[in-house]
């Protein structure tokens, strides 16, 4: 390899090495001159990496501009119990007010989205949303700042599942009942939703205490909670006075999206499939540099995907060897190798995530595909390999019999002839003459063994010194 691809390959993995930098904000204006504000993040589709990168840095922004409060509108299936359990830790040590906000109309805040409702300070719904359905799938992370186990006297779970999955939902409802506990909100219901996916429309979960309010948009929203106490991280009690302030739409950045591409593990397989065929162009042939380059951002782009995800390490080195496999059978065409190949990347890609959570599936269809195009591509590789095998040589000494000589000189059964532009010394069972055309019929060492060609219409390879 080439000092300065190793050189570039060195500078990748230093990079990918080094967290994703936090957008740069302005300062925040000085104190008396800042004009109020309330800073809208939006949440909209699966809970993950991405989204609690972007819900941290917009709290940072609000308490950097001073905002009275930041509304997150939420509109999600649910997600991640890692990234929730994150985005949950920074509401509560949140000095900006948090308004949790589900809208528009025809949105819910399901499973993880249930628990981030139930942890801002203040809890509100559109009309026509729903939340619940909070069973868990994996949440095991404590939280800081509530309390770790189960509630006294806990029921087991309705479900009838094994040890484990009682284990997560008595944790599911531990958490959920402290968040109920902290922000005043019913938690009976919330466990409910745990125990037995219980769901509620806005004007159910209004009556049932599991809200605060019903806004019909952001601005009856702010009119609505003008006046109101919320307290605050450090137990200070803060009053709002929302009633005339402006909402200002936070921008994750491209940073972010780029983190909500990555994150998807569709994506990400289809990232790291690339890197590897795009190496495996550079040194099939090469001075390309393109395929190495793109192979290697492509394949460290993808395990960073990856390695935010809940994955199983022992699916993803199933499916890299599968990789290695089908590369080998490119090179060295054997059917064994291609199967073994197929079959541990279909395996791996079974084994690969933890969970199942919304949003963060590998799909099946495009599995399938990638194994079927990956398998393909070796097999016809692998076939155009075979055929250039079975081409008789080119060059070499395997190349000479039956090329076309010219005699030069022959004395009884020996003599030379020209071939391949070279003179060479020859012998045959017949008498040849000066000039005249014959055919090599096996080499031996230095020495050509030739036969009379039949005619003379060939042309003798090369011309005569």
């Amino acid at each position: 390899m080439k000092p300065a691809r190793i050189a570039l390959f060195a500078a990748l993995v230093a990079a990918a090495s080094i967290p994703l930098p936090v957008a740069s904000q302005a300062p925040p204006p000085e104190a008396g001159n800042a004009p109020r504000v309330a800073l809208a993040v939006d949440v909209d589709g699966a809970i993950g990496p991405a989204t609690a990168r972007e819900i941290k840095e917009g709290l940072a922004v609000a308490e950097a501009r001073r905002a009275e409060v930041v509304i997150l509108r939420l509109n999600t299936p649910g997600g991640l119990a890692t990234s929730m359990r994150e985005i949950i830790a920074d509401l509560i040590a949140s000095p900006v007010p948090v308004v949790g906000y589900v809208a528009p109309s025809g949105a819910h805040a399901a499973s993880a989205g249930t628990y981030i409702l139930y942890a801002t300070h203040i809890a509100a719904m559109a009309p026509g949303t729903n939340i619940g359905a909070a069973t868990p799938v994996e949440l095991g992370t404590p939280i800081p700042g509530l309390p770790a186990g189960g509630p006294p006297n806990a029921p087991p779970p309705k479900t009838g599942g094994d040890v484990e999955s009682a284990k997560a939902t008595n944790d599911a409802v531990a958490l959920i009942r402290s968040l109920a506990e902290l922000r005043k909100r019913n938690a009976d219901w919330g466990e409910k939703a745990v125990r037995e996916a219980a769901s509620l429309s806005a004007d159910a979960a209004l009556q049932a205490g599991a809200i605060d309010l019903v806004a019909r948009d952001e601005a009856d929203l702010l009119r609505r909670i003008d006046g109101r106490t919320v307290e605050v991280t450090g137990g200070a009690h803060r009053t709002l006075a929302t009633g005339d302030i402006a909402i200002e739409r936070y921008d994750p950045g491209w940073l972010i999206h780029l983190l909500a591409v990555i994150t998807d593990p569709n994506i990400a397989v289809l990232l790291m499939l690339a890197g590897v065929y795009g190496l495996i162009f550079e040194f099939v042939s090469p001075g390309l540099i393109a395929p190495g380059t793109v192979g290697t951002i492509c394949l460290l782009l993808g395990f960073y995907g990856l390695n935010l995800l809940p994955i199983d390490y022992t699916g993803l080195a199933l499916m890299l060897l599968g990789l290695v496999f089908l590369a080998i059978e490119v090179f060295n065409p054997t059917v064994v190798l291609g199967l073994g190949g197929l079959v541990s990347f279909l395996l791996g890609s079974a084994m690969l995530l933890r969970v199942q959570a919304p949003g963060f599936t590998l799909s099946r269809p495009i599995l399938w595909a990638v194994a079927i195009l990956v398998f393909g591509l070796s097999a016809l590789t692998g076939r155009a390999l075979w055929r250039i095998r079975s081409r008789p040589a080119l060059v070499g000494g395997e190349a000479m019999p039956g090329m076309t000589a010219e005699v030069i000189d022959w004395d009884g059964a020996t003599g030379h002839v020209f071939a391949h532009g070279e003179r060479w010394s020859a012998r045959g069972t017949e008498a040849l003459a000066p000039g005249e055309s014959v055919e090599v019929v096996a080499i031996d060492g230095l020495d050509l063994s030739v036969r009379r060609k039949a005619g003379d219409e060939a042309e003798p390879d090369g011309e005569r010194p």
